[in-house]
Protein backbone atom coordinates (compact mmCIF):
# COMPACT_ATOMS: atom_id res chain seq x y z
CA UNK A 1 0.00 0.00 0.00
CA UNK A 2 1.17 3.54 -0.82
CA UNK A 3 0.10 6.85 0.67
CA UNK A 4 -1.18 9.09 -2.15
CA UNK A 5 -1.24 12.88 -1.95
CA UNK A 6 -3.90 14.66 -4.00
CA UNK A 7 -1.20 15.97 -6.37
CA UNK A 8 -0.54 12.35 -7.38
CA UNK A 9 -4.20 11.31 -7.54
CA UNK A 10 -5.14 14.12 -9.94
CA UNK A 11 -3.14 12.63 -12.86
CA UNK A 12 -5.14 9.41 -12.42
CA UNK A 13 -8.26 11.47 -13.16
CA UNK A 14 -7.13 13.75 -16.00
CA UNK A 15 -4.34 13.56 -18.53
CA UNK A 16 -1.20 15.31 -17.29
CA UNK A 17 2.55 14.94 -17.80
CA UNK A 18 2.81 12.35 -15.00
CA UNK A 19 -0.30 10.35 -15.86
CA UNK A 20 1.42 7.36 -17.51
CA UNK A 21 3.95 6.87 -14.71
CA UNK A 22 1.39 7.25 -11.95
CA UNK A 23 -1.10 5.00 -13.72
CA UNK A 24 1.66 2.38 -13.91
CA UNK A 25 2.39 2.78 -10.20
CA UNK A 26 -1.31 2.50 -9.39
CA UNK A 27 -1.73 -0.57 -11.63
CA UNK A 28 1.21 -2.22 -9.82
CA UNK A 29 -0.13 -1.36 -6.34
CA UNK A 30 -3.79 -0.28 -6.48
CA UNK A 31 -4.27 -0.08 -2.73
CA UNK A 32 -4.37 3.64 -1.87
CA UNK A 33 -4.02 5.21 1.55
CA UNK A 34 -5.28 8.82 1.55
CA UNK A 35 -6.18 11.63 3.89
CA UNK A 36 -9.80 12.42 4.69
CA UNK A 37 -9.58 15.75 2.81
CA UNK A 38 -7.97 14.38 -0.35
CA UNK A 39 -11.20 14.15 -2.34
CA UNK A 40 -11.97 17.80 -1.51
CA UNK A 41 -8.49 18.86 -2.62
CA UNK A 42 -8.91 16.94 -5.88
CA UNK A 43 -12.27 18.55 -6.66
CA UNK A 44 -10.73 21.94 -5.88
CA UNK A 45 -7.92 21.27 -8.38
CA UNK A 46 -10.35 20.01 -11.02
CA UNK A 47 -12.62 23.04 -10.73
CA UNK A 48 -9.59 25.35 -10.85
CA UNK A 49 -8.54 23.69 -14.11
CA UNK A 50 -12.08 24.19 -15.42
CA UNK A 51 -12.09 27.90 -14.46
CA UNK A 52 -8.71 28.31 -16.18
CA UNK A 53 -10.10 26.71 -19.35
CA UNK A 54 -7.84 23.63 -19.23
CA UNK A 55 -10.84 21.29 -18.75
CA UNK A 56 -14.43 21.49 -19.91
CA UNK A 57 -17.46 20.70 -17.77
CA UNK A 58 -17.86 17.17 -19.15
CA UNK A 59 -14.24 16.34 -18.36
CA UNK A 60 -14.57 17.62 -14.81
CA UNK A 61 -17.79 15.68 -14.28
CA UNK A 62 -16.12 12.50 -15.58
CA UNK A 63 -13.05 13.06 -13.41
CA UNK A 64 -15.19 13.56 -10.30
CA UNK A 65 -16.97 10.28 -11.04
CA UNK A 66 -13.59 8.54 -11.33
CA UNK A 67 -12.52 10.17 -8.07
CA UNK A 68 -15.64 8.86 -6.35
CA UNK A 69 -14.83 5.32 -7.51
CA UNK A 70 -11.24 5.62 -6.23
CA UNK A 71 -12.38 7.13 -2.93
CA UNK A 72 -14.82 4.29 -2.31
CA UNK A 73 -11.92 1.86 -2.53
CA UNK A 74 -9.10 3.68 -0.76
CA UNK A 75 -8.19 3.48 2.92
CA UNK A 76 -8.82 6.86 4.50
CA UNK A 77 -7.00 8.53 7.39
CA UNK A 78 -9.66 10.29 9.43
CA UNK A 79 -9.32 13.83 10.89
CA UNK A 80 -8.31 12.71 14.37
CA UNK A 81 -6.49 14.80 16.99
CA UNK A 82 -3.17 13.10 16.25
CA UNK A 83 -3.33 14.35 12.63
CA UNK A 84 -4.05 17.91 13.74
CA UNK A 85 -1.27 17.93 16.34
CA UNK A 86 1.23 16.41 13.93
CA UNK A 87 0.26 18.93 11.23
CA UNK A 88 0.92 21.78 13.63
CA UNK A 89 4.40 20.41 14.33
CA UNK A 90 5.08 19.97 10.63
CA UNK A 91 4.15 23.59 9.92
CA UNK A 92 6.86 24.70 12.32
CA UNK A 93 9.42 22.28 10.89
CA UNK A 94 8.84 22.61 7.12
CA UNK A 95 7.84 25.16 4.51
CA UNK A 96 4.31 23.77 4.00
CA UNK A 97 0.83 25.07 3.35
CA UNK A 98 -1.88 24.01 5.82
CA UNK A 99 -3.45 21.31 3.62
CA UNK A 100 -0.03 19.87 2.79
CA UNK A 101 0.83 19.66 6.48
CA UNK A 102 -2.40 17.74 7.02
CA UNK A 103 -1.53 15.38 4.14
CA UNK A 104 1.90 14.64 5.57
CA UNK A 105 0.55 14.38 9.11
CA UNK A 106 -2.06 11.86 7.97
CA UNK A 107 0.66 9.73 6.40
CA UNK A 108 2.76 9.90 9.56
CA UNK A 109 -0.19 8.96 11.77
CA UNK A 110 -1.18 6.12 9.44
CA UNK A 111 2.29 4.56 9.64
CA UNK A 112 2.48 5.26 13.37
CA UNK A 113 5.60 7.38 12.88
CA UNK A 114 7.49 4.65 11.00
CA UNK A 115 7.84 6.60 7.75
CA UNK A 116 9.90 3.86 6.14
CA UNK A 117 6.85 1.56 6.32
CA UNK A 118 4.94 3.09 3.39
CA UNK A 119 5.98 5.02 0.28
CA UNK A 120 4.59 8.54 -0.17
CA UNK A 121 3.31 9.24 -3.70
CA UNK A 122 3.43 12.94 -4.49
CA UNK A 123 4.09 15.40 -7.33
CA UNK A 124 4.28 18.54 -5.22
CA UNK A 125 7.94 19.51 -4.84
CA UNK A 126 7.62 21.27 -1.46
CA UNK A 127 5.55 18.47 0.08
CA UNK A 128 7.86 15.82 -1.38
CA UNK A 129 10.86 17.50 0.21
CA UNK A 130 9.14 17.63 3.61
CA UNK A 131 8.09 13.97 3.27
CA UNK A 132 11.67 12.97 2.46
CA UNK A 133 12.93 14.91 5.46
CA UNK A 134 10.40 13.04 7.60
CA UNK A 135 11.89 9.76 6.33
CA UNK A 136 9.43 8.72 3.60
CA UNK A 137 10.53 7.22 0.33
CA UNK A 138 8.81 9.56 -2.14
CA UNK A 139 7.51 8.20 -5.44
CA UNK A 140 6.19 10.23 -8.32
CA UNK A 141 8.95 12.69 -9.01
CA UNK A 142 7.76 15.63 -6.88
Amino acid sequence: MNYWDSSAILPLLVSEAGTAALRGLYDTEPEILAWWGTAVECVSALTRLEREGALDNASVTSAIRQLDVLAEQWHEVQPVDAVRLTARRLLRAHNLRAADSLQLAAALVACEGNSSAIPFVCLDRRLSLAAEREGFRVLGGG
